[in-house]
């Protein structure tokens, strides 16, 4: 156990930042968690309360045939906070883990607030304190943070832009025109569809690919987009059948009043516990409010919506980690200093809480003076590290969890999700042998 004067600063109170704190306080550190709510919110953040979720309420598929669902268990079997709320907050939403957003942060806030070891400090960090420390200041990071960042990465900071998709409420839906399901019938029937016949997707495609924008808070003509963020506006600029192929596709939602497949279906996802509020999956936008609401609105079953919260655009900040940093997420030329979440270029809730997983462990075995724990790139949360951390990687983009950059053993198995749920056991197995030895 550390000693009780020991402590670490983390800043940022986010998915990483809590989850860095948890993984420190459980291992005796005390810990200063520094976070600016509530006296302040970014424009992205409204939730007093810390781990907030800001876009999709979403934490991805939940199987171990998905590597986000491998992600997920691998993080319970290292005593995860956030996944572990996550699984007490959720909410029906078929083969994903999807949470009642107010819930989870209100639960993250107060299984932090019971650790004796925990001391939430609500200010904004324009200094960096002395000791160790983890920046997990979000891709939002802004004012001294970002002299600080700058400072400590020579100015090698990198920007992108992501988005926020609509929140409408439940009762505003018109379900004669909807049905529920979930792709291929896989789980439970917890999305409401919205089918989309051809001349009514053209019509709405039209109306989308000339709407109206909301001006950026920065002078960018073309702002670089993290694909998996990517505003519905501007994929459906790329061709008429962009969407049919991204987030309206309909292949595995068979209507089942009809027994045909539409032409275009959009899925609403419940966003609470109470299933009043749903929000537009895959529609995340940077159109003007009162363009969200008369182009959305075309869309069958949304004739009527009443959107509680529009989609946004906002940029996200993060460093070039494969030139700044240390497997164990610490700073080269400061391994006193860790960094975690979006702000090392994983990209997710998930791979950013794993971020802060990985970095509130090491931070406490840097400061006991014992080695860190690397995770073997067999393993998503290793395979994640390994390439943010990868020098050989050149053009450095933000990456999700994925079973293309996990390292296993190929085995010829055909059927693929026999063969994700084949590297998934590895995974989990590697894991074991890796812990066990640290």
């Amino acid at each position: 156990m550390a000693e009780r004067n020991e402590r670490v600063n983390v800043i940022g109170g986010g998915l990483a930042g809590c989850e860095a704190a948890w993984q420190l306080a459980r291992r005796g550190v005390g810990v200063r968690l520094f976070d600016m709510k509530p006296h302040r919110f970014s424009p992205a953040h409204s939730d007093p309360n810390l781990c907030e979720l800001v876009c999709s309420n979403s934490l991805k598929g939940a199987g171990l045939d998905n590597a986000c669902g491998l992600l997920k268990e691998e993080m319970r079997r290292l005593d995860s906070l956030v996944i572990s709320c996550a699984d007490r907050t959720r909410v029906p939403a078929g083969g994903a883990l999807a949470v009642d957003r107010e819930a989870f942060a209100a639960l993250v806030t107060q299984s932090l607030r019971e650790l004796p070891q925990v001391e939430i400090v609500s200010e904004t960090v324009e200094e960096l304190p002395e000791g160790i420390s983890i920046i997990a200041t979000g891709p939002l990071t802004s004012g001294g943070m970002n002299g600080v960042i700058a400072g400590l990465t020579g100015g090698g900071g990198l920007h992108f832009y992501d988005a926020a998709a609509p929140v409408i409420t439940a009762d505003s839906i018109n379900m004669e025109k909807t049905y529920l399901a979930a792709r291929y019938g896989k789980g439970t029937p917890d999305y409401i569809n919205c089918p989309m016949e051809r001349d009514e997707y053209d019509a709405f495609w039209e109306a989308l690919v000339t709407a109206e924008k909301a001006p950026l808070h920065e002078n960018v003509e073309k702002p670089n987009v993290f694909e998996g963020c990517m505003p519905v506006e501007i994929m459906a600029a790329r061709g008429r059948d962009t969407l049919r192929f991204g987030p309206l596709k309909p292949k595995g939602l068979r209507d089942p009043r009809t027994g045909l497949t539409p032409w275009a279906v959009l899925q609403l996802r419940r966003d609470n516990a109470q299933g009043t509020l749903y929000n537009m999956v895959g529609f995340q936008t940077n159109l003007k409010f009162g363009e969200q609401k008369r182009v959305f609105s075309m869309i069958p079953g949304l004739e009527n919506a009443e959107f509680v919260r529009y989609g946004v655009m906002h940029r996200n900040t993060y460093i070039d980690s494969p030139r700044l940093l240390n497997r164990d997420y610490s700073l080269r030329s400061r391994p006193e200093i860790f960094f975690a979440g979006q702000i090392t270029g994983v990209e997710g809730y998930v791979e950013s809480a794993a971020s802060g997983l990985l970095a509130g462990v090491n931070a406490a075995a840097r400061l006991r003076g014992e080695p860190p724990l690397i995770l073997p790139p067999s393993t998503c949360a290793g395979a994640l590290t390994a390439y943010i951390t990868d020098e050989e990687v050149k053009n450095f983009q933000p990456m999700n969890a994925n079973f293309g950059i996990i390292q296993w053993e190929h085995i010829k198995i055909k059927n693929k999700k026999e063969r994700y749920e084949h590297i998934s056991a590895h995974a989990l197995e590697d894991l074991a042998n890796c812990t066990k030895k640290s």
